[in-house]
Parts: structure tokens; sequence; C-alpha cells
């Protein structure tokens, strides 16, 4: 045993192991909880790209009425990975809300499309 100021130093063997483990898992913990935000900005964007597709075609069919529009803007959301929430026409423009779901929540998105004024 060695002393040093009176204390003994063998009271501190492997206290460094235990650091680093607990380092490693602050860094592990660090990387989970960025893979998750990833996946919800992916999501997201997921959300926002098919109700952009689904207005798009949808106002194509706005003229022939809300049911023929909505039916069309449906197709392109679910094609596309996501759930349709709402569909409504106002005027010719075609307002889509899609919803695409993750293990910690629902992300949505809304699009407009219609004809250039």
């Amino acid at each position: 045993m060695i002393v040093s100021g009176g204390r003994s130093l063998d009271r501190d063997r492997g206290s460094a192991t235990i650091w680093a483990l607990a380092v490693g898992l602050v860094i592990v913990l660090f990387a989970v909880a960025m893979a998750e935000v990833g996946v919800a900005i992916t999501a997201r964007r997921s959300a926002q790209a098919a109700a952009d597709l689904g207005a798009l075609a949808g106002a194509a069919r706005a003229i022939e009425g809300a049911a023929a529009a909505c039916s069309r803007a449906a197709a392109y959301v679910a094609a596309n990975g996501a759930e349709l929430r709402d569909c409504r026409l106002d005027g010719l423009d075609l307002i889509v809300t899609a919803a695409v779901a993750t293990r910690f929540g629902t992300a949505t998105a809304a699009a407009r499309a219609g004809p250039v004024s």
C-alpha cells in the first residue's frame, strides 16, 4: 500500500474505468437522441413532400369537384407513405394535410395548390 500525504491510493484504483464507462454511456445516449431528432426531421419532410404532391395532383382535378380532387390527392399522399388527414377545396385551391407517424408522435404538413392568379 502506497501512502501519499496520509491518504491511501488503493481506494482510487479502478475509478478511471467507471468514469470512462460513464462518459461512454453519455456519448451513446446523445447519439441515440440525435438519431431520433433525425427521424423526426425526416418524417416532417416526408409529410411535406406527400402534402405537396397530393395537393398538386388533386388541384388538377379541382374543376371536377372536391370528391374527385381529394380522391386523387389521397392516392398520391398514400403513394408517398403518408396518411391524408384533411382535404378541402377553397374555390379552385386544394388544401391537403398529410401525416407521417413516428415512434414518438406524428409529423404533419399542409400544402395548397391551385391555378395561378
